[in-house]
C-alpha cells in the first residue's frame, strides 16, 4: 500500500478509524524530507497493515501548526487514535523499522490506562 496524502479534511478521520497510522510531515523544499521520502514509501509497500500518511506542511499549514510541527521531517505514529511516537528528523530504514515494530508491539491497554491517568491529573491540576 502506497502512502496517502493527509489533509485537514481527512487527518482526524484517518487517525481515529485506522489501527496504526504513521504520518510524515514534510515539505518539497526540505532536503532531509526528500531523503526520507523513499524510505517511507518503501516501508509503506512492505507494511500493508499500516496506513502511511504524508502531510505537506506548505499546503497544510494549519494542520502542521495544530500538530505542533516545528521541524521537518517529523514522523508521528498513532495507534488506536493515540499519538504513541513523535520525532523530528529523517530516519534511516532500520530505524523506521524499529519504530514500526515498537508501535506494533505496544500494549495498548497499558497505553490507554496511562493516557487516562495523565488526563485525569491534568484536569485535577488545572486549578478549576
Amino acid at each position: 500500500m502506497a502512502s496517502t496524502t493527509l489533509t485537514a479534511e481527512n487527518f482526524e478521520k484517518t487517525i481515529l478509524e485506522e489501527d496504526i497510522v504513521l504520518v510524515d510531515f514534510w515539505a518539497s523544499w526540505c532536503g532531509p524530507c526528500r531523503q526520507f521520502a523513499p524510505v517511507f514509501e518503501a516501508a509503506s509497500e512492505e507494511h500493508g497493515d499500516i496506513v502511511f500518511g504524508k502531510v505537506d506542511t506548505e499546503a497544510e499549514q494549519a494542520l502542521a501548526a495544530a500538530a505542533n510541527i516545528t521541524s521537518i521531517p517529523t514522523l508521528m505514529a498513532f495507534r488506536g487514535g493515540i499519538l504513541v511516537f513523535a520525532q523530528p528528523g529523517a530516519l534511516p530504514a532500520p530505524a523506521l523499522q524499529q519504530v514500526i515494530d515498537g508501535v506494533k508491539e505496544l500494549d495498548m491497554e497499558a497505553v490507554r490506562r496511562e493516557v487516562e491517568s495523565q488526563s485525569g491529573q491534568g484536569e485535577a491540576g488545572n486549578g478549576a
